[in-house]
C-alpha cells in the first residue's frame, strides 16, 4: 500500500513538473506580431498576383499623399482673402488687389488675380477670365485622381483573377490524382483565397483616402465658385 502512495506521489509530481516545464516553456516562446503573420500570409499567396497588388498599393498610396499635400496647401482662408482683396481695392485700386493676390498662394488668389488683371476690359472680360482659369485650376486640383481610382478597381480584380486560378490548379490536381481530397487542394484554396483578401485589403484602404481627396476638392471648388460670384461683385460696386 505505501508502494503504491509512493509510486502515485513520484507519478503527480512528474506530470507536475512536466506541466510547470511546459508552461514556462510556452511563456518563453513569443507569439508571432501581427506584422510576421501578415508577411507570412503574403509570401504563401505567391509571388506573382501578390506582388503586382502590393505594387497597386504603393503607386496608390504614392498618389494619394501627393494629392493629400497638394490640396492641404491649395487651401486658403477665403473669407479672409475676399477681406483683404476688398480692402486692397477700396483703398489702392486694381493694382493693390492683384499685390495681395500675388502674395497668396491658392486656387482662389489665382482666380482673383486673373479676374483683377482684366478688369480694365470690362466686368464680362472679367467674368469669362474667372470662369476659364477657374476650370484650369479645377483640373489641376484632380489631377492623377483617376488613376487613384484605377488602382481601387485594379486590386480587388487582381486578388479574383488568383484565386480564380489557383480553384482551377487545385481541380486539375482533383482530376490528375482521380479522388476527392480535403488535404490535398487544402493549401492551393488557401492560397487562391489570400490573393483576393489581399486585394481587397488594398482597394478598401485606397477607397478611404480617395473619399477624402474627392470630399476636399468639393470644399475647395465650392470655395473657388462662391470667390468668384463675390470677386464679380466687388468689381462692380468698385467701377460705380
Amino acid at each position: 500500500m505505501k508502494k503504491i502512495s509512493f509510486t502515485l506521489a513520484a507519478a503527480g509530481m512528474f506530470v507536475m513538473g512536466t506541466s510547470t516545464a511546459s508552461a514556462a516553456m510556452l511563456q518563453e516562446e513569443p507569439s508571432a506580431s501581427f506584422t510576421q503573420v501578415l508577411k507570412e500570409q503574403f509570401i504563401q499567396g505567391g509571388p506573382a498576383f501578390m506582388g503586382i497588388v502590393l505594387l497597386c498599393l504603393i503607386l496608390g498610396l504614392a498618389v494619394a499623399i501627393e494629392r493629400i499635400i497638394y490640396l492641404n496647401l491649395a487651401t486658403t482662408n477665403t473669407a479672409k482673402l475676399k477681406q483683404q482683396v476688398e480692402d486692397a481695392l477700396a483703398s489702392g485700386g486694381v493694382e493693390a488687389a492683384k499685390e495681395v493676390c500675388r502674395n497668396t498662394k491658392g486656387p482662389v488668389a489665382s482666380i482673383f488675380y486673373q479676374g483683377l488683371d482684366r478688369s480694365s476690359e470690362g466686368l464680362e472680360s472679367a467674368e469669362k477670365a474667372v470662369v476659364a482659369y477657374g476650370g484650369v485650376q479645377m483640373g489641376q486640383l484632380e489631377k492623377n485622381v483617376s488613376w487613384l481610382s484605377l488602382f481601387i478597381a485594379v486590386a480587388p480584380m487582381l486578388g479574383f483573377m488568383g484565386t480564380v486560378i489557383g480553384m482551377i490548379q487545385a481541380f486539375q490536381k482533383i482530376a490528375a490524382v482521380g479522388n476527392l481530397s480535403a488535404s490535398l487542394i487544402a493549401g492551393d484554396i488557401q492560397v487562391a483565397l489570400l490573393t483576393t483578401v489581399f486585394g481587397l485589403i488594398v482597394a478598401i484602404i485606397l477607397q478611404i483616402f480617395y473619399n477624402y481627396i474627392i470630399a476636399k476638392i468639393d470644399s475647395i471648388v465650392n470655395d473657388m465658385e462662391d470667390a468668384s460670384i463675390s470677386l464679380i461683385d466687388m468689381l462692380a460696386a468698385h467701377k460705380k
